[in-house]
């Protein structure tokens, strides 16, 4: 059943309204920090009425859980589009691995202070939104898993792959990595970083000499 117009429009409006407040929220948590940070600075940062905030998130730790959700959604889409479109291609398990990431590093080049709070709230235990964390991020996770495993099914991959431990060590390589590489060697391309990436990769996932 299609919407009517003036309820798609409210709908674009209000998901246009959200992303202003997630862009407003991200930004001043990365630089300092998430009690230090109030719903009227978010507001005025996105340019918004502070009751905007609360129509459409009921407190600033929901405002927050649902940044994870849309932010690690967004990376999920990404890998998963470039899974996808390697397999339409003809292209490899380790194909497709290779380019999940290097759309990983073009999403951290795109959203780098999401995933440095990405990465700093997996190290926290005591936050509300720790339970959802846990389930984005197997999300993420459940993507490069999918590959590998369809790879030792195809026998691409060695039958003693680790699937989860190996699926969670190439997300956290992608990350270390890219946040390493804006940090500390920020001179360094995109290109040159996934290049470097890529045969690791190619030298110890797909057991090639």
């Amino acid at each position: 059943m299609e919407r009517s117009s003036t309820t798609s429009g409210g709908s674009t409006r209000r998901e246009a309204t959200r992303q202003k407040l997630y862009e407003a929220a991200v930004t001043l948590i990365a630089a300092q920090g998430f009690s230090a940070t109030t719903v009227d600075e978010i507001a005025e940062r996105a340019g918004v009425a502070k009751g905007t905030v609360y129509y459409n998130f009921a407190s600033k730790s929901v405002l927050f859980e649902e940044l994870l959700r849309h932010g690690v959604g967004l990376l999920t889409a990404s890998l998963r589009e470039a899974a996808e479109r390697t397999a339409g291609a003809g292209g490899s398990k380790v194909d497709a691995l290779d380019a999940m990431v290097r759309a990983g590093l073009v999403f951290i080049d795109r959203y780098p202070a999401f995933t440095q709070l990405y990465v700093a709230e997996l190290w926290r235990t005591n936050r509300a939104w720790q339970s959802t964390l846990l389930v984005v991020r197997q999300q993420a996770v459940a993507v490069l898993e999918d590959v590998l495993r369809e790879g030792v099914d195809n026998e691409e991959f060695s039958a003693e792959i680790d699937i989860p431990l190996t699926a969670a060590a190439l997300v956290g390589m992608v990350l270390v990595a890219a946040l390493d590489w804006q940090a500390f060697q920020p001179e360094r391309s995109l290109d040159d970083v996934h290049s470097a990436l890529s045969r690791l990769l190619q030298g110890r996932v797909s057991g090639h000499r």
